[in-house]
């Protein structure tokens, strides 16, 4: 077995998730003021079919975490290649992430991206605390999918397109 010279205790751990690819999610909120606050995801789960229940992980150091704590709702935006443009302003300066026409108000005024894969509007039904981070947990109400495009992927600090198939 092949390892990094440093591959022990924290580094081992951040190198090993940076190898796991992961989809790209977006997700969106108001502001108690009625701001519009969003940040990218690579933690969005399903967690249940019945009751449709989805769930994302969060800092609580995060410039978007006062919204998501203080909000009973939010928007999850499903990304795919073609949102590549999205996806870096919304990773990007948060005071910028809703500068121009990439978005617009949705069901309950939230923050709706356009021209996503996939957007679905949830109830948070729980906001559970593990050290300076917290785990989400989301009831879809509602939703409404896209053009279908290939998938948008995160991996080893980079977004990145899907290879090729695989067979047999």
């Amino acid at each position: 077995m092949t390892t990094a010279p440093d591959a022990t205790g924290f580094d081992a751990f951040a190198q090993a998730f940076r190898r796991h690819a992961a989809g790209v999610a977006v997700i969106t909120a108001l502001t108690t003021d009625g701001r519009p606050v969003g940040f990218t995801a690579t933690s969005l789960a399903s967690l249940a079919a019945v009751p449709p229940l989805a769930t994302f992980n969060m800092a609580r150091t995060a410039s978007s975490w006062p919204a998501i704590e203080q909000t009973d709702r939010v928007a999850i935006h499903m990304l795919g290649q073609k949102d590549f443009a999205v996806a870096k302003i919304m990773a990007g300066d948060n005071a910028r992430r809703f500068d121009g026409d990439h978005w617009e108000p949705g069901p309950h005024g939230l923050p709706i991206l356009k021209d996503v894969t996939a957007w679905m509007v949830g109830t948070i039904v729980a906001r559970t605390s593990v050290a300076d981070n917290a785990m989400i947990a989301v009831q879809i109400d509602q939703g409404a999918l896209g053009e279908p495009d290939e998938p948008l992927l995160y991996h080893e600090r980079a977004f990145r397109a899907l290879g090729a198939e695989l067979d047999d």
